[in-house]
């Protein structure tokens, strides 16, 4: 493993998740992505904890699509205070990863790291931020949202909505400082977010999420989410097969044309796309999600079988009619 590589676990490790020499540490992975799994592992014995590495394999071929009762026993007996979930993204395990959160953050009471999607690339850009940094933008933008009544987003790409909030909904401010029991976030992390009330207008997504970000990374064309009255009306875009094969995911579950997220990435240690959902939201810039409102986090009422972000980094944002965003940079 390359240095960089090392500096990115260290940082998850002993930086977000603040391990120490008490912390037991769990560490779910998979084949794929056994060697960053390694290197979060040997950072946590570097500093005293107990840690225990598992495979997703062990459980069955993927996808997984809900917590086996296998692995949720041996979570339990580990009695960890920090989890890693650090493993491939596959078609339809949303619910194996809901799981998880649920019985850690539950039953188990311990902080969450969770990585799904993570690749070497990631550790070497997205986790080597300044997370003192990224947590300090991420409370400025938190305290010029959390009260907000409409957000309006545009880009030279064609994205121009409305996003509207009634206060029903808790915004979190996710800046990747997790040190206390029950704490959660995806690493690399930095970002504002919510379940919108409503949303009106065009979204072009230039990353997408679920295992479109690991098929498509970077899309040669920007798609557009024709979205009215909070639901993704219709999908469009020069690449029709990803547009129809998006349309298609999204008609597969209840409420998942459904607006479910609005968030705003605060990462300025990311300076531009890769591909990779769990990095590029965090981009400053502007990202939505169809389906799943993370009603765990945000105290919506709902949910969804599906969770699919879009992400597009240049846009330009008012809050209640004040600039926060300038074409992807911040104005406080």
């Amino acid at each position: 493993m390359d240095k960089e590589l090392l500096q990115g676990a260290r940082n998850a490790v002993r930086v977000c998740m603040k391990v120490e020499s008490a912390d037991r540490v769990f560490i779910l992975t998979d084949k794929e992505t056994m060697g960053i799994a390694q290197a979060l592992k040997d950072e946590a014995r570097a500093v005293g904890a107990e840690t225990l590495c598992v495979s997703l394999e062990e459980f069955g071929p993927r996808p997984v699509t809900l917590l086996p009762d296998g692995l949720a026993k041996r979570l339990t007996l580990f009695i960890p205070t920090v989890t890693f979930y650090a493993a491939t993204i596959k078609e339809n395990e949303l619910g194996l990863r809901s799981g998880l959160i649920n019985l850690v953050l539950g039953k188990l009471g311990a902080r969450h790291g969770h990585m799904p999607g993570i690749s070497a690339q990631i550790m070497r850009e997205g986790m080597r931020a300044d997370y003192y940094k990224v947590n300090e933008l991420t409370m400025r933008v938190y305290e010029s949202v959390r009260q907000a009544k409409t957000i309006h987003v545009t880009s030279a790409d064609g994205t121009d909505f409305t996003a509207h909030f009634d206060g029903k909904f808790n915004w979190l401010p996710e800046g990747g400082l997790y040190h206390k029991p029950r704490s959660f976030g995806n690493l690399p992390e930095g970002e504002v977010l919510t379940c919108p009330a409503s949303v009106e207008g065009v979204f072009t997504a230039r990353v997408l999420g679920d295992y479109f970000s690991a098929k498509y990374g970077v899309l040669a064309h920007t798609l557009t989410l024709e979205i009215g009255d909070t639901q993704v009306k219709n999908v469009r875009g020069d690449q029709e097969y990803i547009a129809a094969e998006l349309n298609a995911y999204l008609d597969s579950a209840e409420n998942g044309r459904r607006i479910g997220e609005f968030a705003i990435g605060t990462n300025i240690g990311i300076q531009a796309l890769c591909g990779n959902m769990l990095q590029d939201e965090k981009i400053p810039g502007v990202h939505i999600a169809t389906g799943d409102p993370l009603g765990f986090l945000t105290g919506a009422d709902w949910s969804s079988k599906v969770h699919v972000d879009a992400v597009n980094p240049r846009c330009t944002i008012k809050v209640d009619g004040k600039p926060l965003m300038k074409e992807g940079h911040y104005l406080i």
